[in-house]
């Protein structure tokens, strides 16, 4: 058994079932080792920065890592920046990352890189193979340490000689570290502050959003008073009926100063504290008070379900189930294409169970408020700010949950970078509706220029426009094998997207604002 193939059965034993390749010659052995190991799923993508979001989407809703199978160095490179927006959302990913035998490295050839250096950029865990028999140890390690507490992205190295050399056996798969128990002076702390009631939020991240934590948390909230909030960028949350209302802490600096200025007592759970995205002329990083107080219930990589546990059982609540509530059932909206037209027309066709995938950028930075009253759903966006992640998640996600409607809020202009995506949607037959808000220009680069003062000259405007020529997103997607249409109204779109639902296999519409 050569190396590939010891480390192809290691991981199938360890619970990776899936790989998002996109592999090169140094890669070969593991892709022929497919053909002999059952258990492996090969997702091809056309580019790297798919296989590494569509990772970071499968981590997200399946809890375990999707390997990714890149090129040597360019190709890693090629993948990072969705690797960052997964590192920031604590995403369990498990990249393999083919290299040069390690006789043929010293001669310089093309393709030469210092692959360890990138991987540490956006890893929690890095490994060069460096002996046949240690590869299959090697990927169990990765594993673990994928799983680890806190979760995150590992790395591994494989030197093409590693992989094809014989003498190679599977490893026993690691058990991963658990995460740590909160001390219990940070639950008498919580205790205290949550009993002050609506002054107190508890800043929701990771495990706190959805599942135990998040019941937890909202009979936390409605025993004290005190108010559930999350980061601006949220990696996932369960939302809809019957769940608890989270706020979200606003993108833009004003409104989230607006939105943390009642807050006097800051408890971070799974959480990290505000930060503006990006710092104006007045050098303000962040959006609370100068007497904000903040503490920290659970770090990320502490155990968050338990810490909410033990705070609910010390103030004597118990966590309910999502339930049924009344609400007032909205009809989608006609009429023109707004934000508000829009928000109301998906809250009210969304489907039970959907994941939505939202990267609608500035169009819908106002959306996430008003889908409390949808149908119970899970909601994930982009958590690094590095754009182009929102396509390759949503086919992740979509791998990682069959038989659940995947729903892509995509801006145009995000929606380019990694419009790969829809090949492989196309090619997996995965249930994922596309909904590309149009608006033909980097509407949010006009919001920051005129945010930090800088005036929209004539050569600025036409610098963030995506005209002359307009992007046909219709022939692109059929070029790709998605069936598209367009909608330039409500009417048109509430048409378009019921169609969606009712088709197997991936839908793109175009929403023209």
């Amino acid at each position: 058994m050569n190396g590939a193939e010891a480390l192809l059965r290691t991981l199938c034993a360890a619970g990776v079932d899936s790989c998002f390749s996109n592999p090169g010659t140094s890669e070969m052995h593991f892709v022929a080792a497919m053909d002999r190991v059952a258990g492996m799923r090969g997702i091809p993508v056309l580019a790297e920065g798919v296989a590494t979001g569509a990772a970071d989407g499968y981590g997200r809703m399946a809890r375990k890592p999707a390997a990714t199978l890149l090129h040597c160095g360019p190709g890693l490179a090629n993948g990072i920046a969705n690797l960052h927006n997964a590192r920031r959302a604590r995403s369990p990913v498990l990249n393999l990352i083919g290299d040069l035998s390690h006789t043929h490295r010293p001669a310089d050839p093309p393709l030469a890189s210092d692959i360890e250096s990138l991987a540490r950029v956006v890893s929690s865990w890095t490994r060069v193979a460096r002996d046949v028999h240690a590869v299959a140890g090697d990927g169990a390690a990765a594993v673990a340490a994928a799983m680890g507490a806190g979760k995150g992205i590992a790395s591994l190295v494989l030197p093409s000689d590693v992989c094809w050399t014989e003498g190679a056996q599977p490893a026993v798969p690691q058990v991963a570290a658990p995460a740590s128990a909160v001390p219990s002076s940070a639950i008498a702390r919580a205790v205290e502050w949550t009993a002050l009631g609506a002054q107190t939020v508890l800043l929701l991240g990771g495990e706190a959003l959805y599942g135990e934590g998040l019941a937890f948390a909202g009979a936390i909230a409605r025993r004290t008073g005190a108010r559930l909030m999350a980061e601006s960028a949220i990696a996932r949350i369960e939302r809809g009926r019957g769940r608890p209302a989270v706020a979200r802490v606003p993108y833009a600096p004003a409104a989230a100063i607006e939105a943390m200025a009642s807050v006097g007592k800051l408890l971070l759970v799974g959480a990290r504290r505000p930060v503006f995205s990006f710092a104006g002329p007045d050098g303000r990083s962040r959006p609370e008070r100068t007497d904000l107080e903040v503490a920290v219930l659970a770090h990320a990589e502490e155990d968050i379900p338990d810490a909410l546990a033990r705070l609910a059982a010390a103030l004597g609540c118990a966590p309910s189930p999502p339930h049924a509530v009344s609400v007032e059932r909205v009809p989608p909206a006609t009429g023109a294409v707004t934000p508000a037209s829009f928000v109301q027309s998906l809250a009210a066709l969304l489907p039970e169970a959907a994941i939505v995938v939202d990267e609608s950028v500035s169009f819908g930075r106002d959306l996430f408020p008003h889908m409390g009253g949808a149908a119970p759903h899970d909601w994930l966006q982009l958590t690094g700010g590095a754009i182009g992640s929102g396509m390759p998640m949503a086919t992740g996600a979509a791998v990682a949950c069959p038989g659940r409607r995947v729903v892509n809020l995509q801006a145009d202009g995000s929606a380019l970078y990694t419009v790969q995506s829809l090949w492989t949607q196309a090619r997996e037959g995965l249930d994922v509706t596309t909904v590309i808000l149009s608006n033909r220009r980097y509407a949010i680069l006009f919001d920051e220029m005129r945010r930090v003062g800088a005036a929209a000259s004539r050569t600025a405007s036409d610098l963030l426009s995506l005209e002359r020529p307009e992007i046909d997103w219709l022939r692109m997607a059929r070029a790709f094998g998605v069936e598209a249409e367009r909608a330039d109204t409500m009417a048109a779109f509430n048409a378009a997207f019921g169609r969606s639902l009712r088709a197997r296999g991936p839908r793109l519409i175009e929403l023209v604002l």
